[in-house]
């Protein structure tokens, strides 16, 4: 055995062994907030409980939306400065004053519009607004954390992240129902809390980062244009992926049983997405080694690999959704109403929409093709709205028309965008990413 090939398999073995790590990980995780929202389901009155879910549905625009652009951005940075030899710590000092500036955003977006999300969304609760501004701050600390450990690719501690915010979500909520005294601000506030457990968690692995000896770093203005870039995508991929129910909420009223039927269901058919997402942390840093040593064969073959696994994942669940979605958002969730199954199904045809942009978006942010992403999100909103706010019919339908629609524009332009950069990548020396944002 050469020592290259010797190399090749310690390297792969290496991965089966983070991608155990990550998969489990996140497993933990979703499992987590599903039988958070269970018990909540359980033990909370039909208001209540729509209120508990728009709650979910806003951490997860603000905490997976806008600071999963920060993860990002501090992955990539991170990954290049390594490959460079230069010193880390250039990366988290800027990556702690993007994030800390970020997050006073999201506090005066949410204080602005406090009023409207309490009467709409909330159903009065004020506390739960309290728990949507906890879980703005815990975001920025544990996004910041991943951003770093993926970079650094020490997936165990990212593992690590995934697994405490899930059992913190998850054991505190059953507690709370055990003792009877079950209430939707206290499950707002044990949901949002969890995340900064999460970040705790990981501290240990970013001992030792390397310290490489080279000159110069990541630019301050570099990362931020990069940031607000993502920034943008990612907050209209949330949008596409979780408004639907709080708008059918809004329309149908909180206490309607078809609008907490259908945001069961919603978060039922997610749980493909939610298995694949660590695909995105562990692919960046590796497409973006590759980018910066210029091997854009390594680029592809890592694409259509993960193209296979989503298709691997997304058809099933599609399938499973339409045949058993109905019966299981019952019996998991509660609720009086069943909705039916060409319903869930499509809905699980939309997931698979956004797994395809999922596995696509790290190659165009590893080779700094920032904008491409937030225009073909900006074009798959814009659809979305439209088919939502100007189609007129049943709302349920109409709903899940518009969650075809806009993931569908968002992969044709991804895919399209990604074709031609890989076209044009090898007609010209490999640029850093940062610098092609």
């Amino acid at each position: 055995m050469t020592s290259s090939t010797g190399a090749a398999k310690a390297n792969g073995r290496g991965n089966i062994g983070s991608a155990v790590l990550m998969g489990g990980g996140l497993v933990v995780l979703g499992a987590a907030g599903y039988l958070f929202l269970i018990v909540a389901g359980h033990t909370l009155s039909v208001p209540d409980q729509a209120a508990v879910k728009s709650v979910y549905f806003l951490i997860n625009i603000i905490g997976p939306g806008l600071f999963f652009a920060l993860e990002q951005e501090t992955s990539r940075a991170t990954t290049s400065t390594i490959a460079a030899g230069r010193p880390v710590r250039h990366v988290v000092r800027n990556a702690v004053l993007l994030g800390g500036g970020l997050l006073v955003v999201v506090l005066a977006v949410l204080a602005a519009l406090s009023p409207v999300l309490v009467d709409v969304e909330l159903s009065g609760h004020w506390p739960l607004l309290w728990a949507v501004l906890l879980a703005a701050f815990t975001a920025a600390c544990i996004y910041l954390m991943r951003g770093l450990l993926g970079g650094m690719q020490r997936f165990g501690g990212y593992a690590a992240t995934l697994a405490g915010e899930g059992l913190f979500r998850l054991l505190p909520s059953v507690a709370v129902a055990i003792g009877g005294v079950a209430a939707a601000g206290t499950y707002g506030l044990i949901f949002a809390g969890g995340t900064l457990i999460g970040a705790l968690l990981g501290l240990p692995w970013t001992r030792n980062a390397p310290e490489g000896h080279a000159e110069g770093g990541e630019r301050l203005s570099d990362m931020a244009r990069g940031l607000l870039l993502l920034v943008g995508a990612i907050l209209l991929t949330q949008l596409v992926a979780n408004l639907l129910p709080l708008v059918v909420s809004g329309r149908l009223g909180t206490d309607n049983p078809d609008a907490n039927a259908f945001a069961s269901v919603f978060v039922l058919v997610r749980v493909p997405l939610f298995l694949f997402a660590p695909v995105q942390a562990m692919l960046l840093p590796a497409l973006t080694a590759a980018v910066t040593r210029g091997d854009f064969d390594t680029v592809r073959s890592r694409v259509r690999l993960v193209m296979a696994a989503v298709i691997a994942v997304g058809v099933p669940g599609a399938i499973l959704s339409w045949l058993l979605g109905p019966w299981a958002a019952k019996l998991f969730f509660g609720g009086d109403v069943t909705l039916p199954g060409s319903i869930v199904g499509l809905l699980g045809v939309s997931t698979i929409l956004l797994m395809t942009v999922q596995a696509l978006q790290p190659a165009l942010v590893a080779m700094g093709r920032h904008h491409a992403v937030t225009v073909s999100w900006a074009a798959g909103t814009a659809v979305l709205c439209g088919v939502l706010f100007l189609v007129p019919g049943d709302v349920l339908w109409v709903a899940v028309a518009a969650q075809l629609a806009g993931p569908a524009v968002v992969a044709a332009g991804v895919l399209l965008s990604l074709a031609r950069g890989l076209r044009t990548a090898g007609s010209r020396p490999a640029a850093p990413a940062s610098a092609a944002v």
